[in-house]
């Protein structure tokens, strides 16, 4: 889980901290703090890894830098 690109912001919407990993597509969580959101990534992160090695499908390797946004 460490190895990959976290990702958070605030979601004024929501009134919470949301934390993604544009590695795995659609692996987020949120919290009420920063630290909060971190948390609740690490177990998404690890439920997300979990699922695709039960369904077959490829887990991507952490690419190791800072991703581009366009």
């Amino acid at each position: 889980m460490d190895k990959y690109e976290v990702i958070i912001y605030w979601s004024a919407e929501d009134g919470v901290y949301v934390a993604e990993i544009p590695e795995l597509p659609g692996c987020m969580a949120h919290g009420k703090t920063q630290r909060e959101a971190l948390t609740n990534v690490r177990q998404a992160v690890a439920l997300w890894i979990k699922t695709a090695e039960e369904f077959g499908d490829t887990v991507p390797e952490p690419k190791g830098r800072r991703l581009a946004f366009a």
